[in-house]
This record gives structure tokens, C-alpha cells and sequence, in this order.
């Protein structure tokens, strides 16, 4: 059997721009993408703190050390400039990763900058 698992996590991203004029996506900063493991054409799953919407795409690399969160085509239309957002990525494990997987997750500022980095999340709700 095989579960899915989350397998990375940008946590609390401020989105710095949504461009509806381009063919779909979302841009992140490579380094951002780098501490995560999450990779250039990679499915994502996006939830946007600010009006609930979850919805997913594919990742398009950004500039290093820019702290791009660019919301592209449609998706566009799902946030706005200075939205607070979350962004996932999964993978399929068998039973035996299951149990050693430790997940990649990025705390970030309101700059898009990592303040901290996570094995797992805290059992606690709030941040």
C-alpha cells in the first residue's frame, strides 16, 4: 500500500504579485524551492489564507534571493498582491518511508524570508 504524504511546505508566504497576462503557474524564489525540495515543474497545492481558496498548479523557478510568490495566469485570479498563502507538495510512500519521512517545512516572514525550518510540524494549531 502506498500513502501520500506531504512532502514539503511554504508556510505563510506573502504573495508578491499575480500576473493573469501568462500561460499559468506559480513562481517561487529557487532558494525558497532549494530548502523545501520542491522542483521546477513540480504539482502544488495552494491554499490562500486571506479568502479560503485551495487550488493547485506547477512550480516555475524565480530569481534566487528575490523572495518571489508570483501567482500566474487563472490563479491569478484566486489571490492578490500582499495575500498570506500556504504552499504544499506530496508524495507517494510505501509503509516503510511512511514511518521515516520527516517533511520539509518553511516558516517564512512577511519579506518571504525562512525564519525557521521544520522536521514535522508542533502539535499546537497556532504559530
Amino acid at each position: 500500500m502506498f500513502r501520500t504524504m506531504m512532502k514539503g511546505k511554504i508556510h505563510r508566504a506573502r504573495v508578491t504579485e499575480a500576473n493573469l497576462n501568462y500561460v499559468g503557474s506559480i513562481t517561487i524564489d529557487e532558494d525558497i524551492l532549494d530548502a523545501v525540495d520542491m522542483l521546477p515543474n513540480e504539482k502544488v497545492q495552494i491554499v490562500n489564507n486571506n479568502n479560503g481558496a485551495r487550488f493547485e498548479t506547477y512550480i516555475i523557478p524565480g530569481e534566487r534571493g528575490s523572495g518571489t510568490v508570483c501567482l500566474n495566469g487563472a490563479a491569478a485570479r484566486l489571490v492578490q498582491e500582499g495575500d498570506v498563502v500556504i504552499i504544499l507538495t506530496y508524495a507517494m510512500m510505501s509503509e516503510e518511508e511512511v514511518r521515516e519521512h520527516k517533511p520539509k517545512v518553511a516558516i517564512m516572514n512577511e519579506n518571504n524570508e525562512i525564519v525557521e525550518m521544520l522536521g514535522q510540524e508542533p502539535a499546537s494549531t497556532i504559530m
